[in-house]
């Protein structure tokens, strides 16, 4: 007599027909996929480059002349200090008293200032955001040319007219009416520049000064081109003595 197919035996069943089935799937696992598709391989384009590394360097060009592409004598420089300028400070006191009009550029991870003996680290705002977009410009031009990261040396800023009389003792380049007076004008250095590596290494492949400078030349002279700053191209001071327009 045949039994009755109860709910509880139809259940033992169909778990063990699962528990057989998987076992012969671990044992034979090839049988789950009778026809497999033909394994493909990814282009070779596919592979992305290292992102710390640009796709292409770009070379390096410098300017054809420094003196003739930064001109900029301090005659030219002061009209444009003038009228976007502070009143001249008269000492350091003063200076303090003007941090309405003027802003700290005293630490930017884009260029490095000097200690500072015959200036005090302001700007005015405009000048401030022109010497925060030549730094950004040099750390993307040293990045598509493949150069380790470096910061460009400020080595001087606002200068008082107490400053400049001090400076003008020891310093013939240094005139009475300075364009510094006014806080749109500041000096980077051309044969300095401090290298951007971790505190505790590795250490960054050193670079020739020279190379730096040219690069620099080149932003820089865009700078001057797209007309947001005069220059002047300092020889026995060693450095780019700008204003901003």
């Amino acid at each position: 007599m045949q039994k009755k197919l109860t709910k509880k035996r139809f259940l033992l069943g169909y778990l063990a027909v699962t528990l057989l089935l998987a076992l012969v799937r671990v044992v034979f696992p090839d049988v789950a996929h009778s026809n497999p598709a033909p394994a493909t391989k990814a282009p070779a384009t596919a592979a992305k480059a290292p992102i710390s590394k640009p796709a292409k360097k770009h070379p390096i060009y410098s300017v054809p002349s420094f003196a003739d592409c930064f001109p900029d004598t301090n005659a030219v420089q002061l009209v444009a200090a003038q009228q976007w300028g502070v009143t001249p400070v008269k000492d350091r006191i003063d200076a303090e008293a003007r941090k309405k009009e003027l802003v700290y550029i005293g630490a930017s991870p884009y260029y490095h200032v000097d200690p500072l003996y015959q200036s005090i680290p302001y700007l005015v705002p405009r000048a401030a955001l022109l010497l925060h977009d030549i730094g950004q410009a040099f750390f993307d031009s040293l990045y598509v040319k493949g150069i380790p990261l470096h910061r460009f040396i400020v080595t001087s800023v606002l200068r008082s007219q107490q400053d400049v009389v001090k400076l003008r003792r020891f310093n013939g380049n240094a005139t009475e009416n300075s364009c510094h007076l006014y806080g749109t004008t500041f000096d980077i250095c051309y044969n300095r520049y401090e290298t951007v590596e971790p505190p505790k290494g590795p250490r960054r492949r050193r670079v020739r000064d020279d190379s730096l400078k040219y690069v620099l030349s080149e932003v820089l002279r865009d700078m001057r081109q797209q007309g947001r700053c005069y220059i002047k191209y300092e020889r026995k001071q060693g450095c780019f003595h700008m204003t901003v327009r």
